[in-house]
């Protein structure tokens, strides 16, 4: 067996490999860099559970970064036990193929109760306070304190939100050198964030200075990890699961279904309203560029998918033919499945007046939101002294007092500047494979599906 070392960088691009990344383009100098192919939704969830599965959405199960359960009539983001994703896992695949493969995964999706032999990935504290308290979950568990002890606590507010950086970049990176120093796994699968939250804040124009320092920032630490897979001889992979592509504002697709009086809501004290998904006759669980439509009453699916449709921002809506053509036929995706246009974004807002808007629609709070929010990555433009007002508010968290985190604002989507999720119409802006082994990559694109096996072929041949 060869060692071998997969990176996968979020965001990365055949056109951003260049002279603001010289590690990264010295290893397709000395390899080779092909295109990949990804699924729909190019979300992180999905794609990854396609990458370690080498299925589809609608093998794995894992429709987008989260989904409606039905039996619970709730919708759920980023969950996290391995078990949600259907199909034999690169690990298993490797270790039927020879009993002493070992896998470390650091930080990559669906991280726990994996039968990975070691694992690291995001996981608060809740106290009964209500504070959320920075750390993360590790297997086996001693893992947890030997990195806690050589790196610190887990930098979870620059993991994401308006604080997000390079940081937890670096202390992934770390935690993965340590992991390959001290346990060898025959199969590391690392994860770095970092390119993910300037692309969306700025959009991907890589004249940018923002930018270039984030592609050098991401090199330096791609540069320490290939360095030691080369110091132990072992072969080096370099993956994105989707590239960014610029954003111009967000189609409120919840909003038309409430105007259309498909949308419940479940009034809260202060005039606050909560989606009700269970009680709606027609919602979305807004993703990204993707969006999957719940229809309470068949008979009513033509009827929603021509709303839809006629919105400005919606390039297509799949029925059921088009979600098994294009692999999102699975129990857990919508009745319907909405496409955006390449420079559009669903959101997942369904109030109309900002004054009845959920008290979390002014935090960071990804399990609460019933869809994803990128706004959460920046401060609201209207607060005059962000720093002065967070530091304020977490200081009474820290004195026992309960404190509500709102310091960004849904008011204004054309913030964001960039999006993902569809595929990308260039394959020079979508996603990448870069290898040591050049040899081992195929002439032309490499499959999303495919790269489960290549990975393997990496490892045994």
């Amino acid at each position: 067996m060869h060692n071998t070392l997969v990176i996968l960088v979020v965001g990365l691009a055949p056109d951003l490999v260049g002279p603001h990344t010289p590690h990264l383009a010295k290893l397709a100098e000395r390899g080779g860099m092909r295109p990949l192919d990804t699924v729909t939704p190019a979300v992180t969830c999905t794609v990854q559970s396609t990458l370690v599965t080498g299925l589809p959405p609608s093998g794995h199960g894992a429709v987008a970064n989260g989904w409606y359960f039905r039996d619970l009539s709730e919708i759920l983001l980023w969950r996290q036990p391995n078990q949600l994703v259907h199909g034999e896992k690169i690990w298993d695949a490797g270790r039927r193929r020879d009993p002493d493969f070992t896998c470390a995964k650091m930080f990559w999706w669906y991280n726990m109760y994996s039968t990975a032999d070691y694992s690291a990935t995001p996981r608060p504290m809740y106290p009964a306070d209500g504070r959320k308290i920075p750390d993360h979950y590790a297997y086996p568990p001693e893992l947890h304190d030997e990195l806690d002890a050589r790196l610190g606590q887990f930098p979870l507010f620059k993991f994401w939100g308006p604080l997000a950086d390079i940081t937890s970049s670096d202390w992934i990176a770390r935690a993965t050198l340590h992991v390959m120093q001290t346990r060898n796994p025959t199969l590391t699968l690392t994860y770095l964030p970092h390119l993910d939250y300037n692309l969306q804040r700025l959009g991907p124009d890589l004249g940018h200075p923002r930018l270039q320092q984030d592609l050098r920032e991401i090199d330096a630490l791609c540069g320490e990890l290939i360095e030691q897979a080369d110091a132990t001889g072992q072969r080096v992979i370099v993956v994105s699961e989707y590239g960014i592509t610029r954003a111009t504002d967000a189609v409120h697709i919840n909003r038309a279904l409430r105007r259309a009086g498909l949308i419940a809501v479940r009034p809260e004290e202060f005039g606050r309203e909560i989606l009700d998904a269970g009680a709606s006759e027609a919602f979305a669980m807004a993703d990204h560029q993707i969006a999957h439509v719940h229809v309470r009453n068949p008979d009513r699916i033509a009827e929603v998918a021509q709303l839809i449709a006629s919105l400005d921002g919606v390039e297509s809506v799949w029925d059921a033919e088009g979600k098994r053509a294009n692999g999102l036929d699975h129990p857990r995706s919508g009745d319907l499945v909405a496409i955006s246009a390449a420079d559009r974004w669903f959101s997942y807002y369904y109030w109309l007046d900002d004054a009845k808007a959920p008290d979390f629609a002014r935090t960071v709070d990804i399990h609460r939101k019933p869809g994803y929010d990128p706004v959460e990555l920046f401060v609201d433009p209207e607060i005059r002294f962000p720093k002065l007002a967070a530091g304020w508010k977490l200081a009474k968290r820290k004195m026992g007092q309960r404190q509500l985190l709102d310091i960004i604002s849904p008011k204004d989507t054309r913030l964001v500047k960039g999006t993902h999720g569809r595929i990308t119409d260039d394959p020079m802006a979508g996603p990448l494979v870069i290898s040591s082994e050049a040899g081992m990559l195929p002439e032309g694109h490499v499959k999303a599906t495919g790269f489960k096996d290549l990975v393997l072929r990496h490892v045994f041949d």
